[in-house]
């Protein structure tokens, strides 16, 4: 086996993504072949593999911090909440819809393909970096556990234990969840680190001081609040508003749930754009791109539209000459087609529903999934975006099929070397579109070509090339600090001890 290292939080949202990342690139730096790892995750945010396999999106961008090509082996179980239950994908492959008492009775299977999964990636790398999920003493879910430490147990993982002081009581999260732990759990624990500190580190001396007479563990490091070294969030509880007033207002439906909604942190990033999360008709206003986003329940987002009255405020806007482009992304672009069919009871019970009909498509879902990475164009002219390429990946169950005369938005080729396909459809006008593509605007080409097409509406200039930075080389920059923000704030030599290493004094 490998050297395994496994970062596990106190709670949800402690940062442990960010900080896998962050020591995984510290190792990566000591000349080691590392590898990302997390048995179970559950989001509704993922992404595809280069050979047609789906995992959690936290995992893929691991993988990038590390200079790997993401695979299933580094997430061999993804669940995907539903309204009842989960979609459970296994090794990137869905193998059904369950309850929670269902996979409680699939557990030794799913227990089957992590540990075949972990076999290989070890196999193949000198270390292993581990991501636990949730904490590690959840009463009523540890005899069930798979992620945290019986996953520590089987790859024999020193474990740092992450706190997020953000949420208070930083001290009662590090010695309650060390109480506990069962005796053999704490053997692996090398150190604590508290996150997300904002202040004088000082002023928490005497606390960790405390814990390390309490547990006979150091506080390896305060690691202040640093934007600079954020990654995207696990789930859309996340997601915020842009901080600042733009030129250019784009407007994302927050419809129920929300899947890769990673799609537009892209978006809130350039400059001159305010983005907003809307959830209700007097928040929408007449922004410049209304985008419907990916929803894994296509029917209850129909549903919603309605029942705020979005959906007659999107009708209304989209018959005006003048009115907003709109947008729709995956599940997005089903929900402006007429119908939606589901005679196999894929998302839900109702077996078909009217669509808002922007666009000339319906849809049926499919036992299976679509799962491709693409390469793209933009193919209807006089559309936004029109002849613009762009790099992306589809993941979906359903199926839309143009209505006569109706025009494809994209024309995409399916990697590796696959099939040529047109996607989505386009509005007469070509202010309407939608297709089934995910990471539009991470691609460069694709942003830069839409806010200069919704500035130029606006009569503004176009951005000079100094004013740009594309989200590829925004994550890099963020990759490229993380092993020297953890190393500035953190005292490494406990894990590198416990790992065999050697970093000197």
């Amino acid at each position: 086996m490998p050297r395994a290292l496994m970062i596990q939080g106190t709670a949800s949202h402690t940062g442990k993504s960010v900080l896998t990342s962050a020591f995984g690139r510290w190792l990566l730096e000591r000349g080691l072949r590392v590898a990302p790892f997390k048995a179970q995750n559950m989001s509704l945010n993922s992404y595809v593999t280069l050979t047609g396999e789906e995992i959690a999106r936290s995992q893929a961008t691991q993988a990038e911090a590390l200079h790997l090509e993401p695979t299933a082996d580094m997430n061999p179980i993804l669940l995907k909440p539903l309204e009842k239950g989960c979609q459970v994908v296994v090794k990137g492959q869905g193998v059904g819809v369950m309850s929670i008492q269902e996979y409680y009775r699939y557990k030794p299977e799913a227990w089957r393909a992590i540990t075949e999964s972990y076999t290989r990636l070890a196999a193949a790398h000198d270390a292993i970096i581990l991501e636990g999920a949730g904490s590690p003493v959840e009463i009523n879910l540890k005899a069930n556990d798979l992620v945290n430490m019986r996953m520590g147990e089987y790859a024999d993982a020193a474990v740092v234990l992450v706190a997020d002081i953000e949420r208070g009581g930083v001290f009662a999260q590090l010695i309650g969840t060390w109480e506990l732990l069962e005796p053999g759990e704490r053997e692996r624990v090398v150190g604590f680190v508290i996150n997300k500190f904002r202040g004088d580190a000082s002023l928490l001396d005497s606390g960790l001081d405390y814990v390390h007479q309490r547990t006979g563990r150091p506080v390896l490091g305060v690691l202040p609040f640093d934007e600079a070294v954020q990654l995207d969030e696990e789930d859309s509880l996340g997601i915020a508003n842009s901080a600042v007033s733009g030129e250019i207002d784009i407007a994302i439906l927050r419809l129920p749930g929300l899947s890769n909604f990673t799609d537009f942190a892209a978006l809130g990033r350039l400059p001159g754009v305010t983005l907003r999360y809307v959830g209700a008709t007097a928040e929408l206003a007449r922004p410049d791109l209304i985008v419907l986003p990916g929803t894994r329940t296509t029917v209850r987002a129909l549903d919603w539209l309605r029942s705020t009255g979005l959906s007659h405020l999107l009708s209304r806007q989209a018959a005006e000459r003048t009115g907003p482009y709109i947008l729709g992304v995956c599940g997005g672009c089903q929900l402006l087609g007429h119908t939606i069919h589901d005679a196999y009871g894929v998302e839900s019970k109702t077996r078909r529903a009217e669509g808002l009909g922007l666009l000339d498509l319906d849809t049926h879902f499919q036992p299976t999934k679509s799962l491709f990475r693409v390469t793209a164009e933009v193919s209807a002219a006089g559309s936004l975006c029109h002849g613009s390429t762009l790099i992306g990946y589809e993941v979906h169950q359903g199926v839309s099929k143009r209505r006569p005369g109706a025009l494809p938005w994209l024309r995409v080729q399916r990697q590796p070397g696959g099939a040529v396909v047109d996607d989505g459809a386009v509005s007469a006008d070509g202010r309407i579109a939608g297709a089934y593509v995910h990471g539009l605007f991470d691609d460069a080409r694709f942003c830069r070509s839409l806010l200069d097409s919704l500035r130029r509406r606006k009569g503004l200039p176009a951005l000079a090339e100094g004013e740009w930075l594309s989200q590829r080389e925004f994550w890099a920059r963020r990759y490229r600090r993380l092993a020297g923000w953890l190393t500035e704030h953190c005292d490494m030599r406990p894990v590198a001890n416990a790992l065999g290493l050697n970093i000197g004094t």
